[in-house]
């Protein structure tokens, strides 16, 4: 499906180097759009550059971390420098906790979980928001989980940064709603990315596992849910406010 509304857009991704954050900017860019991708790894955003090269749309990337303000706001500014203020805004970046129950989880793990999943996104938020409240329209996009609705789908510090993350989307989508900001959540299931590269090693009976568990019988793709995001994003789903919207093979229907 085509888009023609966001050629010349300017997009701003975080986890952009890998998975579901790649995958966005490889749709975005061949709707025709500038894509501004943040990542920490650097070699990964090389390699979403080099997938960009014979896209209709831009993408450039910068190397920091979203849990540190001032890098924030150098990927910002080289966003701004290059593409002009941000139309949509993507807070796909997530670490997961490898299902560690409350009584294993150390400080740090918890504090590291929520810094990444819950304050980089807010701290991202709010650095954009502002241009979006000027511009009297903006559209911001955050990854939530089914871990966030139920229990099961991570552990207690991944549980509870989705979670947050998805009250943190509605909260944002009340408070702005009328200054024309449309915030909503995409909550994935068992979606194929390097993230979960682990549930695949050895035999695979973990990946196994999964996919039986799931109705729909099977993993998702990266794309598929970057598809979902071209849609949430766009005009068409303009009345759509601080919802949460699944893709999850029917996990959430057992």
């Amino acid at each position: 499906m085509q888009f023609t509304e966001y050629q010349g857009k300017t997009i701003f991704v975080t986890g952009a180097a890998s998975g579901i954050g790649q995958a966005q900017v490889l749709a975005f860019v061949d709707q025709g759009a500038n894509v501004f991708g943040m990542d920490l790894d650097a070699i990964g955003l090389a390699q979403t550059f080099a997938k960009t090269t014979a896209s209709p749309g831009k993408f450039l990337a910068y190397t920091g971390d979203i849990t540190k303000k001032n890098e924030i706001s150098s990927a910002l500014e080289e966003a701004n420098k290059s593409f002009g203020p941000i139309h949509i805004l993507l807070n796909t970046a997530g670490i997961l906790d490898n299902y560690t129950p409350t009584l294993e989880t150390t400080e740090a793990l918890w504090d590291d979980v929520l810094s990444v999943n819950l304050k980089g996104t807010f701290l991202v938020t709010n650095q954009i928001l502002p241009q979006m409240l000027q511009q009297k329209h903006g559209v911001v996009i955050n990854m939530a989980s089914i871990a966030g609705m139920v229990a099961g789908g991570g552990g207690a510090a991944y549980t509870a940064s989705k979670h947050a993350i998805i009250g943190y989307t509605k909260q944002l989508d009340y408070d702005y709603i009328k200054q024309g900001i449309r915030a909503n959540a995409i909550a994935p299931g068992a979606i194929q990315t390097p993230m979960n590269a682990a549930d695949f090693a050895g035999d695979g009976k973990m990946a196994a596992w999964v996919a039986n568990e799931t109705p729909a019988g099977r993993w998702a793709k990266p794309e598929e849910v970057a598809a979902l995001t071209l849609f949430l994003a766009s005009q068409q789903a303009d009345y759509i406010h601080g919802t949460v919207m699944t893709i999850d093979g029917g996990w959430l229907e057992k």
